[in-house]
């Protein structure tokens, strides 16, 4: 099988050859570019030109296609062929590097030893009214949006080889932006006590997530196999908000945008990354209308258990990560990381439904040895 066809095999609950792979190719699904330098060092590929970072704010590098195929990874993404996410208005004290991206939101990374660049200041942090959120600059999705450099990405993955093609919408999740807008202390405080303000600030994001995704697909909506969505949802010990608000605030936006993008791709697979223990909101989520669920962060409470959410949702929705960037990854044994990884494909993967993948992205701390055992692993237990 080619990885396009191994990888849509999965997404349509069939099994292929093997359990498809992710490694580097998205936001969510990436790796830092401290773990990547000590990986290609490994590798003997060390004398490879390093491309600009594929996100600044996160740290993640930018695989290289030799890497990619290396490691037998089977997804690509537009990201892989483009620029990476850019900082946009870069400065500096004796302390820190700053930016402030298109959302108005500004970030900060320590220059000693520094691994992320952290939200420091919120531009609606003080909005009280609607007409104070109405005011706002809010950014123009299609101004810096090019349309010839993204059909021209998803030509050269084409040309690269038969690989399935993922491109992503516009901004952070819905949820994520009114709590960065504001701050979180605000965000969380008007979901109880200034819900007109938080639906407010909701319909400005869907309103441009859908004016972006439209143009976009417009153009290279027949390339697109799976369309990048996500909102962290979830903390460690359960959902981040109750059930009956994400009913009220995010499932029926989450609808209007999911809609409008199979209405433009139709064949299109909805991707949806939410961290954390999400399990008692994925029949809701799952209604929406998503198709892949990420990362499945088994750390997180009721989420361990992947057997019984393959039975549980496994119909519903293809699972995508699960191999535990909290404790396996960084601080197990390449052995941990390969029984990790063998139980994961035991428990997800009969009948198709299964990406293997980190559970988020490979962190600055993670060994290389632990990478490696993870391919290995896959070779070894990921056929079928």
């Amino acid at each position: 099988m080619t990885s396009r066809e191994r990888v849509l095999s999965a997404l349509h609950h069939s099994e292929p050859d093997r359990v498809p792979f992710d490694l580097g190719t998205t936001f969510v699904t990436g790796i830092h570019r401290i773990a990547y330098d000590t990986l290609l060092e490994a590798m003997g590929m060390d004398d490879l030109e390093r491309h600009p970072l594929l996100d600044p704010f996160q740290q993640l590098a930018m695989p290289h296609e030799e890497v990619l195929r290396e490691l037998g990874v089977d997804t690509r993404s537009t990201y892989l062929r483009m620029p990476g996410r850019t900082l946009t208005d870069v400065e500096e004290d004796e302390q820190y590097f700053y930016d402030t991206c298109e959302w108005g939101i500004r970030r900060r990374m320590p220059k000693d030893g520094g691994l992320y660049y952290d939200m420091c200041e919120h531009p609606l942090r003080g909005a009280e009214t609607v007409a104070d959120v109405d005011a706002y600059s809010w950014p123009d999705p299609l101004a810096e949006l090019d349309l010839d450099a993204i059909e021209d990405a998803c030509l050269q993955i084409k040309r690269s080889g038969d690989y399935p093609i993922i491109v992503g919408g516009f901004g952070s999740g819905m949820l994520e932006l009114v709590l960065w807008l504001q701050g979180y202390n605000q965000g969380y405080m008007n979901l109880l006590t200034n819900r007109p303000v938080t639906e407010a600030i909701l319909d400005h994001i869907v309103e441009l997530k859908i004016t972006y995704a439209e143009a976009v697909l417009e153009r290279v909506g027949p390339y697109v196999d799976i369309f990048y969505n996500g909102d962290d949802l979830g903390m460690q010990d359960g959902p981040i908000v109750r059930r009956e608000w994400f009913q009220e605030l995010l499932a029926p936006r989450y609808v209007q945008y999911h809609e409008a993008v199979k209405k433009a791709a139709p064949h299109a697979k909805m991707f949806f990354h939410t961290c954390g223990s999400v399990y008692d909101l994925l029949p809701d989520l799952i209604e929406t209308g998503i198709d892949i669920l990420n990362p499945v962060q088994v750390s997180a409470a009721k989420m361990g258990d992947t057997a019984r959410l393959g039975r549980e949702f496994g119909d519903d929705v293809t699972f995508w990560g699960a191999i535990d960037t909290q404790h396996v990854m960084p601080s197990g044994s390449p052995q941990d990381v390969k029984d990790e990884v063998r139980r994961r494909i035991d428990d997800l993967a009969p009948g198709g439904g299964y990406v293997l993948n980190t559970s988020h992205n490979i962190q600055a701390d993670v060994p290389t040895e632990n990478i490696l055992a993870m391919v290995e692993a896959l070779d070894e237990y990921g056929w079928y």
